[in-house]
């Protein structure tokens, strides 16, 4: 059986003609109805907290809230939503000095294969500006999906899904993840309305177990956020 995967950089619920517009955004995800959502940018704030439990609304998905950053207005970064049930789960500090902090969601979860239960272990990240920030970020990431402290006794697979803000084709950073899990198609996905950037990813180990790799292109979507989705079709 084949799971969906999607990463998504909502850019704080703004989309590219400037409206700030939740309902959109939910429009979006529900058309892509993914098992596993990685989003970006998701700004939550004071005086409207229930962002994510408003995008989960009506449907099987459970969100966790991975914020790197808080201020007066409400909080900022990454989430999760997923219909799998999680196990175990734990926050990332990727953050730089003197950057913007920067962290990744790490969830172990379960899924059942052919009567079998099996896990993804998931890492949802967005990574820093700089050349040098993701440099060190990424080796962060690699360590930890290198040496995994979620005992899980069971099989299953590695998963790496976010806004990776990687546009140096033969940067380290992609060398060190192309050799991690082999190469992975990365359809451009950035800006929304004339992607030719590739910012957006999702890896998996083993490779085998990707079938595929698309951008959503839909009306909604090329309008709700300056990126688009990408979706993975995992099984």
């Amino acid at each position: 059986m084949a799971r969906s995967v999607c990463s998504y950089n909502i850019h704080g619920s703004i989309g590219i003609d400037g409206v700030h517009d939740s309902e959109r955004l939910r429009q979006v995800l529900r058309s892509i109805d993914a098992d596993i959502f990685a989003l970006q940018e998701v700004e939550v704030l004071v005086d409207a907290p229930g962002l994510l439990e408003y995008l989960c609304e009506g449907t099987d998905w459970v969100p966790v809230a991975g914020p790197t950053m808080y201020r007066e207005h409400g909080e900022y970064g990454n989430a999760v939503l997923t219909r799998l049930p999680i196990r175990n789960q734990q926050r990332l500090d990727l953050s730089q000095a003197g950057r913007e902090p920067r962290g990744a969601l790490r969830l172990l979860l379960e899924y059942e294969n052919n009567g079998k239960l099996e896990y993804i272990d998931l890492f949802a990240t967005h990574l820093g500006l700089r050349p040098g920030e993701r440099r060190k970020q990424i080796q962060s990431l690699l360590t930890e999906m290198e040496n995994p402290n979620f005992d899980t006794g069971m099989d299953g697979l590695s998963m790496l899904v976010g806004d990776l803000n990687e546009w140096f084709l033969w940067g380290r950073p992609l060398r060190w993840l192309r050799r991690y899990f082999t190469t992975t198609p990365a359809p451009p996905s950035f800006p929304s309305r004339w992607p030719f950037l590739s910012l957006d990813r999702i890896w998996v180990k083993p490779r085998h177990r990707l079938c595929e790799v698309n951008v959503w292109r839909d009306k909604v979507a090329r309008t709700a956020s300056d990126h688009l989705p990408i979706v993975a079709r995992v099984k």
